[in-house]
């Protein structure tokens, strides 16, 4: 979905694929078929964006083999759909009955995680729609918070400054330009939109920049308006946004509401849990961790990272930070200029929520996915935005 934003520059909406696993090129192209399009023809439009993730054996199929490549593109023009970012988060196992911890690795002390975004860039140039130039990776941030020692970071530093020399040799020779942003995460070594800048200021290359997810930022209690001024005030790119909503228990010491957040303690996703306090944030690693007696005080709201649908917030004694999400939205692309032109829907916890609130059918994914992206295309024409045909 296409937006002109009131300075005459277009933003793009998507949703992105992770929340159909695949973990190879045929299993790309039935998503596309089963739940791609679909979701599109719901909407009753003739353009759909979406952002693709790519596991490690897909993204190799593609990097090795230009007709894959051609075929895909094929593909997606023949069923209505558009490419301008990819998430590059996971590299693979994403549909795994448990993925938790898995989900960090390999990190950016590793030479696969180089390799395969190399890779991605490489794919991602070749998909975009011929009058777009400009293409968005999401990537971990950096690592998880263990194991990241001196020697690791600086590892991962170098791996990092050499994708944007690769990224500027491809921009030379394909005239597409393609921008990485680290995700903040909790429990990551960048857990927050400020952890980020340092670690950006030692890269130094605007084509590396910041993915700002609205229910990360949530889950670690940031205010929108600052952190993203801050990014702004130091020349940090906001090379795209997730918008989700994170799980937010308002009184997590009464029974009833613990009793609530309990049922969305699942196997498959990590969902830290933070609690803001006098001496600052803490948390748990997990939200099983936080329930589990006193790990986590209960005196101030909780909040757990755990995308809940957009429109359809958990319900009481349960809500989702939506308000963060319209907040950064409106600062985001809201004011005279766009901070990002890649808005992407990313709620891959359909089939995590509880029993009761999990599509039971294909058809009621591809409603919920339609009616997150129409909430989302109303914030932004209120922000006077004009959506696109």
């Amino acid at each position: 979905m296409r937006f002109r934003h009131p300075d005459g520059s277009t933003v793009h909406l998507a949703y992105c694929t992770n929340v159909h696993p695949a973990e190879t090129l045929d299993g790309v192209l039935a998503q596309l078929r089963d739940h791609c399009e679909p979701v599109r023809r719901r909407l009753g439009r003739d353009r759909l964006g979406i952002g693709l993730w790519l596991a490690k054996d897909a993204a190799h199929a593609l990097v090795t083999d230009p007709s894959a490549l051609r075929g895909l593109r094929t593909e997606l023009d023949r069923r209505g759909l558009e490419v301008v970012t990819l998430n590059g988060f996971p590299y693979e196992g994403f549909g795994a009955e448990e993925v938790k911890y898995r989900v960090y690795k390999p990190d950016w002390a590793d030479p696969e995680r180089l390799e395969h975004t190399t890779a991605l860039a490489r794919v991602l140039a070749g998909l975009l729609p011929d009058d777009v130039t400009q293409g968005s990776i999401s990537t971990l941030p950096l690592a998880w918070r263990t194991a990241y020692d001196d020697h690791r970071a600086e590892t991962a530093r170098v791996a990092l400054r050499t994708l944007a020399e690769r990224l500027d040799a491809l921009a030379e020779l394909t005239g597409r330009d393609i921008r990485v942003g680290l995700e903040p995460e909790p429990g990551c070594i960048v857990e927050t939109t400020g952890d980020a800048l340092a670690p950006l200021a030692a890269i130094g290359h605007d084509r590396i920049g910041i993915c700002v997810d609205t229910c990360h930022l949530a889950t670690s209690f940031e205010d929108p308006l600052p952190a993203l001024d801050a990014l702004t005030e130091a020349g940090v790119p906001v090379v795209k946004s997730q918008l989700s909503a994170a799980l937010h228990a308002e009184h997590p010491h009464l029974p009833e509401v613990r009793e609530a957040l309990a049922a969305f303690d699942e196997p498959r996703f990590l969902h830290q849990t933070r609690t803001a306090t006098a001496a600052g944030l803490r948390g748990t690693d997990d939200l099983g961790q936080a329930l589990d007696g006193e790990a986590l005080p209960d005196a101030s709201p909780w909040r757990a990272h755990f995308h809940v649908p957009l429109h359809a917030a958990p319900a009481a004694p349960l809500t989702s930070t939506l308000d963060v999400l319209k907040g950064a939205l409106a600062r985001l692309v809201g004011g005279p200029h766009p901070l990002t032109r890649h808005l992407e829907v990313e709620t891959y916890t359909w089939q995590a929520l509880p029993a009761e609130l999990r599509p039971r059918a294909r058809s009621q994914l591809t409603e919920g996915i339609a009616a997150e992206l129409t909430l989302a295309r109303d914030l932004l024409t209120d922000l006077g935005l004009k959506e696109l045909p």
